[in-house]
């Protein structure tokens, strides 16, 4: 789906604790609010859980696609993930990890996209090390194929799958861990399920109106 080049993050109330989540996500068509995208994660709380977190926000203009680069920077390895890498930005995507030290060792989609080419598949060729994944109801390829209730762990850090059809039948959202050891507040990488004031559209690829409203009020408004 056509995403627009900007995009806000909503820290919002959890439902299952006091602390609260951020949200990632494209901008609605509708939304005119101004941009608050950010770079590095951080929280007014500068625990030391949040200070291993790396976090960088990567667009792609022609698609208004963003790639998000995360990492364990306390670990002795530092490895890395990406989600939603974008073919045409892949080189500038594997710089950047080189030049911040880090070892990439997942390119991860959120679900397939209709609106450009995933770049998992050139960076395996760049990074041979690296392994894909997609959701496993995607009906698509990938080294490790995924489903609800999944932990990828990248050093002491993990997320969290959730499943989250509607926009697509394979979409899930990327929660970061909860527990004493991760940073807070959590993240939400929702992809294209959820955006400011506004969701995926729900006409194709398996999509379905009622399920994505099903999915956004049980699994990613209770991050």
């Amino acid at each position: 789906m056509l995403r627009i080049s900007l995009l806000r993050f909503l820290s919002l109330p959890s439902r299952s604790s006091s602390s609260s989540s951020l949200f990632f996500n494209p901008v609605s068509p509708h939304s005119h609010s101004q941009n608050m995208a950010t770079s590095a994660y951080m929280t007014s709380s500068d625990s030391a859980s949040s200070a291993k977190l790396l976090f960088r926000q990567l667009f792609e203009k022609e698609s208004s696609t963003y790639t998000y680069l995360l990492a364990d920077v306390a670990h002795p390895d530092k490895p890395a993930l990406l989600i939603d890498p974008v073919d045409k930005m892949v080189d500038r995507d594997i710089s950047l990890v080189k030049e911040l030290g880090l070892k990439l060792i997942y390119a991860m989609n959120t679900h397939v996209h209709a609106d450009h080419v995933t770049g998992t598949g050139l960076i395996k060729t760049k990074l041979p090390g690296v392994k894909s994944i997609i959701s496993k109801a995607s009906n698509s390829k990938a080294d490790r194929l995924i489903e609800a209730g999944e932990k990828i762990h990248f050093g002491d850090l993990f997320l969290e799958v959730r499943a989250t059809p509607g926009h697509t039948l394979g979409c899930v959202t990327y929660v970061t861990g909860d527990g004493p050891n991760q940073p807070q507040p959590r993240m939400a990488f929702t992809g294209d399920a959820l955006l400011i004031r506004g969701c995926g559209r729900t006409d194709f690829q398996g999509g379905s109106s009622h399920q994505l409203y099903k999915s956004v009020h049980s699994q990613v408004r209770t991050c």
